[in-house]
């Protein structure tokens, strides 16, 4: 299940200061199976489940950047959105994403330079209200000068 809002561009003349956006997902063992499949990451603690049971996390868990991939949805599809170019990120991971689990993801406006087209973007992913994810993103944002 993924809900958002909807798709586009926020051109950087358009951006405000406190501007967020998010998306909902629910993690699935498919998602997860998917990104060790394309990441080329098989730690066994997110796809073996007798593995995982003796970890500190007692239970398999999604890979930590498939959250993070989650905020880059958000930036890349709603704020600022399609055009925009990725240009650095913080992350950190404050407890597992486990198979089932609802993710929110959401992003917000703390840094605007027009004349430069840079945005910074405070970042947080949670599951049931409790953060797992917390960073902050920077980039350059499109603008209607170059359509």
């Amino acid at each position: 299940m993924l809900d958002n809002l909807p798709r586009g561009t926020i051109c950087i003349e358009d951006i405000e200061m406190g501007m967020t956006r998010h998306l909902r997902k629910v993690v699935t063992d498919e998602d997860i199976e998917m990104f060790a499949q394309v990441s080329t990451d098989r730690n066994p603690v997110h796809l073996d489940d007798d593995y995982a049971r003796d970890t500190i996390f007692e239970g398999r868990i999604a890979h930590g950047m498939l959250t993070a991939g989650l905020i880059s949805a958000v930036i890349g599809e709603q704020l600022p959105g399609h055009g925009t170019v990725y240009m650095g990120q913080s992350l950190k991971f404050l407890a597992p994403v486990r198979p089932g689990d609802m993710v929110y993801a959401e992003v917000k406006v703390i840094d605007i330079d027009v004349a430069k087209r840079r945005v910074k973007l405070d970042c947080h992913c949670s599951v049931e209200g409790k953060k797992v994810l917390i960073g902050e993103a920077s980039v350059l944002a499109p603008s209607r000068k170059f359509d």
